[in-house]
């Protein structure tokens, strides 16, 4: 039989073997054993509970990323959907007609003189993919709901400062080349991360641009 004596004289723990490495007898658990083996778990508990933390934070980090990407790409769209709607009414003014090029080509149906609902539409047809709008580009210039996109014309009948042209009186309605098309896009973007609290769960986009109508 094997039994080996540790420096202090005490017999080491684990089982007795024979010389043929049979176990002949387990040694008793002593307390300094059960202290390590809890140590041992104790220890493993802990990894266990820092894994779970570090994962939540990083995770927070990642999906806070992607929500304000996506904020970030609706301000643009925003910026940029006001310019083009612009645009769109400069040149369908009150001589769109007799520059003979009114038609209706997809995806817009518009008039010859561009219309509050025809910008309006026109903006919808700007909405990309991965933007979410509920329901469609409503013409209007109070405040949007939750995910509403609102667009707000006017055309105030006046020559911008410092023109040098004027702006036409007749006919009435503001819409006469060198008058001005003034276009506001808004737009309530709203997080989808459930951490953010309701205070600032929201961020209202808004974006205002204006040319003088050509033709």
């Amino acid at each position: 039989m094997i039994r080996k004596v540790t420096p202090n004289g005490a017999l080491p723990l684990g089982p007795l073997l024979s010389e043929e490495g049979i176990v002949l007898k387990k040694q008793p658990q002593t307390f300094e054993s059960r202290s390590a083996l809890q140590h041992v778990k104790s220890e493993r508990g802990s990894a266990l509970l820092e894994f779970a933390v570090v994962v939540i934070i990083f995770l927070t980090f990642v999906f806070a990323i992607m929500d304000f990407s996506q904020a970030l790409y609706a301000y643009h769209f925003v910026s940029n959907a006001a310019r083009e709607a612009t645009r769109y009414a400069s040149v369908r003014g009150t001589t769109f007609a007799a520059a003979g090029a009114c038609s209706n080509p997809l995806p817009v149906e518009y008039n010859c003189e561009a219309a509050t609902a025809d910008i309006t539409a026109y903006v919808q047809s700007l909405v990309p993919p991965g933007m979410a709008v509920s329901g469609k580009a409503t013409a209007s210039c109070a405040a949007p709901g939750l995910r509403q996109l609102y667009v707000c014309i006017n055309w105030p009948g006046t020559a911008p400062a410092g023109a040098k042209g004027a702006c036409p009186a007749n006919p009435a309605g503001g819409k006469n080349p060198g008058c001005l098309a003034e276009v506001q896009v808004q737009y309530l973007y709203v997080f989808t991360l459930p951490f953010v609290s309701k205070d600032v769960s929201s961020i209202p986009m808004t974006s205002t641009s204006e040319m003088i109508i050509e033709q």
